[in-house]
């Protein structure tokens, strides 16, 4: 589904990430781990097109996708949830989720918003509410919302839990499993170590725009470096 291999990218003179290699087969939720600062969003908008690698290839679906714009990506399938919701405030839950289907499945709009209202039943509830003046959690849930408004087949989902209560927390992750089942692709980037491992197959563990750490979600929980460093045991 995703192929990344030799990737380079950076800001002006400073190169953020180094030689970044991964991969994310279809229908697998796969985890970037790693604190701030250390390249998760750099990379997540290299991979839609907002910036542009300094070297290497990036291939989703079969297709080289290095050099094209984001609206070309978004249409391809591939669509970001970046961190901090960013939705429409001044937009009602409706218009904001109908926005999400104007790239692409323009023509399962009416479809795919009943299935977002099933997924999300808050959102039915506040349907002609603006956006701004929801919830934190609801904003979240708008936002990923939106983001399968457009029927991608891999979705990035950029810290997703970030400012949520740990009870909000719980219902996020278990909403990322749900998604998931129907075989979306989920590549999930975030701080949340354990929550992150308990549902990812693999992870990418981030350092210094570099990975560190790669494997198997559960055998990623037990290297003594993750649980010394993220765990504190």
């Amino acid at each position: 589904m995703l192929e990344i291999a030799g990737l380079k990218a950076g800001y002006g003179p400073v190169t953020i990430l180094h030689d970044i290699e991964m991969s994310i087969a279809a229908g697998e939720i796969v985890a970037v781990l790693g604190s701030n600062g250390v390249g998760k969003t750099t990379l997540n908008n290299v991979i839609s097109g907002i910036i542009r690698p300094r070297a290497g290839r990036i291939r989703f679906d079969g297709e080289d996708i290095t050099a094209r714009r984001p609206k070309d990506i978004v249409a391809m399938g591939l669509a970001q949830v970046p961190e901090g919701r960013r939705i429409f405030p001044n937009l009602t839950v409706r218009e904001n989720l109908e926005l999400g289907a104007f790239r692409r499945a323009g023509a399962n709009r009416a479809r795919n918003f009943e299935r977002m209202c099933t997924i999300f039943p808050r959102l039915r509830e506040r349907l002609n509410q603006r956006a701004g003046t929801l919830s934190g959690g609801e904003q979240q849930m708008l936002a990923i919302g939106r983001g399968l408004m457009s029927e991608p087949k891999l979705v990035i989902l950029d810290e997703p839990s970030l400012g949520l209560s740990p009870l909000l927390v719980e219902e996020m992750f278990e909403l990322i499993r749900t998604i998931n089942q129907d075989g979306l692709a989920v590549l999930l980037v975030e701080q949340n170590v354990v929550q992150s491992l308990a549902i990812s197959s693999r992870t990418y563990v981030l350092e210094q725009g570099r990975f560190a750490i790669v494997g198997k979600s559960a055998d990623v929980l037990n290297d003594p470096k993750l649980r010394q460093t993220y765990l504190g045991l």
